[in-house]
């Protein structure tokens, strides 16, 4: 989302003294403001961009190996009868619980996945089956932990992307919208209190001069 920068506004208030204090306290609170969502902006970026690199290379690996799962079902489907293999798989002995906690990156609640496994992936006698299907189920066990680790570093890069978007609006309308603004309305009371000040001189010297002549 590009922001343009906005015509300067004045804000509503009167020109005085105080309210040209209360400005430039509110200015100087604005620019520490700016500065921290900044460098908060900055960091997420970075954290950002490391998981995007490890998100790629942990897809690319997971993706490799499943689809070498999938060749070996393939390979085993022409080996043994869609009966036999069904009859193999359909008695699971192996348990996975997922566990979800949350966890902080700068004071954003991300996933962090815990499992608890019970039971062998091996669910099946050998007298009918083919070792093409232990090393299938061996290596799809394998990766089922890369895929649960893929999933939680993938919702934190949601979850980062969203904080980013909302942090640079705030940026921005502190950069191109709050500061000028603040800064336009200061000019404006400082040239007004001048102004005043000159006038009273002005009429300061003009009743000086009606006294001396009286």
């Amino acid at each position: 989302m590009m922001f343009r920068r906005a015509a300067k506004m004045r804000l509503n208030v009167n020109p005085t003294r105080m309210e040209l204090l209360n400005l430039k306290k509110r200015l100087g609170i604005a620019k520490r403001g700016h500065k921290l969502l900044k460098d908060k902006q900055d960091e997420l970026m970075r954290r950002f961009l490391l998981l995007i690199k490890d998100v790629k290379d942990l897809r690319l690996r997971v993706e490799a190996s499943l689809q070498e799962v999938f060749k070996k079902f393939a390979f085993l489907s022409s080996m043994m009868s869609e009966e036999s293999l069904e009859e193999a798989l359909a008695m699971p002995s192996k348990e996975i619980n997922l566990k979800i906690h949350d966890k902080s990156i700068m004071n954003i609640k991300v996933p962090h996945y815990e499992t608890e496994v019970k039971g062998d992936i091996m669910c099946y006698g050998y007298g009918d089956t083919n070792g093409d299907l232990d090393l299938s189920l061996y290596q799809l066990d394998k990766v089922l932990s890369d895929m649960i680790m893929l999933a939680e570093k993938e919702k934190t890069i949601m979850l980062l992307a969203e904080e980013i978007i909302r942090t640079r609006r705030r940026v921005n309308a502190l950069e191109y919208i709050l500061l000028p603004n603040l800064e336009e309305t200061i000019k404006y009371i400082w040239m007004r209190l001048s102004e005043m000040e000159r006038g009273n001189l002005a009429r300061l010297m003009k009743l000086k001069d009606i006294i001396r002549k009286h």
